[in-house]
């Protein structure tokens, strides 16, 4: 681990401390590790380090909306390699909330990603990309016999 030494604005200094008040931390480094690594997450060139990743796609939208819920499902089908699970939940007569978690290359769940965001009524969409590292693991387990590889974050 390195030690970097920063200068802040006292207001961007006070925005740390309420934050952590908020959010439970029990110190600047930890909080501002976990602000570093969300931006760099969420940015273009975080697939500099892994190729790979596990993200959930959260977004609202009009059901009645031009056949909407039928394009959404049907570009999930259409990447069935990415796609892991979808939940969906109404909030009203016409609003469904959609959580879709999706698994693969950086890029192409990137792609989906904005696609489905994109789509006309759909509304407040937000990914998270937690990166996995390349080549994970495999192992068998010796109780049930049946072997697979885990999806380890890239921390």
């Amino acid at each position: 681990m390195q030690r970097l030494t920063i200068s802040l604005d006292d207001s961007i200094a006070a925005a740390i401390d309420a934050f952590m008040e908020r959010q439970g931390y029990s110190n600047r480094s930890e909080a501002v590790r976990d602000l570093v690594r969300d931006a760099l997450v969420r940015s273009e060139d975080a697939g500099a380090s892994t190729h790979r990743c596990v993200a959930a796609v959260s977004y609202v939208y009009d059901y009645d909306g031009r056949d909407l819920a039928m394009r959404l499902d049907k570009a999930q089908h259409e990447n069935h390699d990415l796609t892991i699970s979808s939940m969906r939940t109404r909030l009203d007569h016409r609003h469904c909330m959609e959580v879709t978690l999706l698994r693969g290359h950086t890029d192409a769940v990137r792609k989906l990603a904005a696609q489905t965001m994109a789509e006309r009524g759909v509304h407040f969409g937000q990914v998270n990309i937690v990166p996995i590292r390349d080549g994970g693991e495999e192992h068998r387990h010796d109780d049930d016999g049946h072997e697979h590889v885990h999806a380890t974050p890239a921390l």
